[in-house]
């Protein structure tokens, strides 16, 4: 997904250097592709990126309602982005009829992409996820064990580790001092005037 971001931001960079013309916030929707954005199902959303006049075709009978693809307000992507306040509103009620599982279903066999938008118990879930290891846990002090969450970036030839667990309250207050240069004296002070 951070590809797309990149894209859209580069997308936006170049329209303004060309027409000289900042482009207005638009969340999760692109600029000039459409429909490009999240859109509300029955039980949750599902983000659909429709990149051209073909997807939208396969799209549109996916939703069945091919005669969209056929009206002169939607046909041709400029005429999309030109009509979206009309178009959205309809996409956004054909989606609220049926679960984000059937959109999926429906939508990736007609080739057109989409994914949901995932909770985070879902995302856990995801065997992806599961398989990069993303969540872990370390054993803490307290005599439990604290859900983790992997840093993104692995390498083959640097695997990260993870040593210990965030740290109670205060745990490190003496050490940080020390690298201050304040000596237990002072540290003392700040505790009994309850600074630290």
């Amino acid at each position: 997904m951070l590809d797309v971001q990149v894209g859209v931001l580069a997308n936006q960079a170049m329209n303004h250097l060309v027409s000289g013309k900042t482009p207005r916030r638009s969340g999760n929707a692109h600029p000039n592709i459409q429909p490009q954005d999240v859109f509300p199902c029955r039980d949750g959303q599902v983000v659909i990126v429709v990149g051209n006049d073909g997807q939208f075709a396969k799209f549109c009978e996916a939703l069945g309602r091919p005669e969209w693809a056929k009206d002169e307000r939607f046909a041709a992507n400029p005429s999309r982005v030109r009509n979206l306040s009309v178009l959205n509103p309809m996409i956004v009620a054909e989606m609220a009829k049926r679960d984000r599982a059937h959109w999926v279903t429906v939508l990736e066999a007609a080739g057109v992409p989409c994914r949901p938008i995932n909770s985070i118990p879902e995302a856990f879930d995801d065997p992806q996820v599961k398989h990069r290891g993303m969540r872990f846990e370390l054993p803490h002090p307290g005599g439990v064990k604290v859900p983790q969450v992997a840093n993104p970036l692995q390498f083959r030839e640097a695997p990260l580790r993870y040593a210990s667990p965030p740290p109670l309250l205060g745990q490190h207050t003496e050490e940080i001092l020390s690298e201050l240069g304040l000596g237990k004296e002072k540290a003392g002070e700040l505790k009994s005037k309850g600074v630290i």
